[in-house]
């Protein structure tokens, strides 16, 4: 069990109410829990978030500690869809005897806990974990020839004065099955992810825009429940501010007309105008370039993926 809070008298306090209701051993501040490793350096204040270890158990499990690393999560030649999926008896019975299933949700976990850089690769092959085809489980083993050179790859977070900035995006129509679109956000302190999120959107958008703004919508709902979060072991915490690349996006967001291309868009996505008016978020334009959220939904070339990887603190 981790406890947090904004001094180490209410951690006393809670320890104390805990110790006289169950059998309870206290094991200091805390170094790994669920496969995390949590690595202090009190010199430079920095604190280290790694699955190290998980990862090469995870390797060894899939055979894959002696295959040769690769330096992206997903390359762009995978263009992953249902039609790829076993036609014939042989592909069947192949596919039967693959760990597809066992080899995504490990990378899954991988990603929620600590990897933000593999969110749009779990994403695109766990669609196709009811009847995954030889292409989806070759898109599974890069993944894991990527975790092959990034073993050391881990969180780092600072000390932190600032609030919670969030950048979003989506890529329209890249469900290549039923063209939904992907949403894809990155949610930061000091530089640092504290929360991730890459999948598809629950609706077909009919322009980019479209697309845009339901993931506006998205990451501000997301922005709200770490607002809350965070004042509470922050009371300095400042107004959240979302970026995004697509000013008509942004521009949609605020206008609180209805017009011919907008009217048919599902009311909940509109609440963000809400949020928006009272002030409570800050909705941004930020160039495609800076916008790390891009890694999210789309596979890159290096340079930019390193580049994205960088400004959400996630380093080697």
């Amino acid at each position: 069990m981790l406890i947090a809070a904004k001094d180490k008298g209410e951690i006393r306090k809670v320890k104390a109410q805990l110790s006289e209701e169950f059998e309870m051993k206290d094991l200091g501040p805390a170094k790994k829990i669920l496969g995390m490793e949590i690595l202090r350096d009190r010199k430079t204040s920095k604190l280290y978030l790694s699955q190290k270890r998980y990862i090469e158990k995870l390797l060894c499990k899939f055979n894959i500690r002696s295959a040769k690393p690769v330096s992206t999560p997903l390359a762009a030649h995978f263009r992953l869809s249902s039609a790829l999926s076993p036609q014939s008896d042989d592909e069947i019975e192949y596919m039967s005897h693959v760990p597809y299933s066992g080899a995504v949700g490990s990378l899954m976990y991988a990603m929620v806990c600590s990897r933000p850089d593999l969110s749009y690769a779990v994403s695109a092959v766990s669609r196709y974990m009811a009847n995954p085809g030889k292409e989806h489980w070759k898109a599974v083993q890069w993944i894991l020839r990527y975790l092959r050179g990034t073993t050391d790859v881990c969180l780092q977070f600072g000390r932190t004065e600032g609030g919670v900035i969030g950048y979003v995006d989506a890529d329209f129509a890249g469900d290549l099955d039923r063209r939904r679109s992907l949403t894809g956000y990155v949610f930061t302190i000091e530089g640092c992810a504290i929360s991730w999120k890459a999948t598809l959107q629950t609706t077909v958008a009919l322009s980019t825009t479209e697309a845009e703004y339901m993931a506006i919508t998205e990451a501000c709902k997301e922005a709200i429940w770490l607002k809350g979060l965070f004042s509470e072991l922050n009371e300095d915490l400042q107004i959240s501010t979302v970026f995004c690349d697509s000013q008509s996006a942004i521009f949609l967001t605020k206008d609180q007309m209805f017009h011919e291309r907008t009217k048919h868009i599902d009311i909940r996505y509109h609440f963000v105008r809400d949020i928006i008016a009272r002030g409570d978020i800050v909705v941004s334009k930020i160039s495609t370039h800076e916008n790390p959220a891009d890694m999210m939904t789309k596979s890159l070339p290096i340079t930019k993926f390193e580049h994205c990887l960088d400004l959400v603190g996630v380093h080697c």
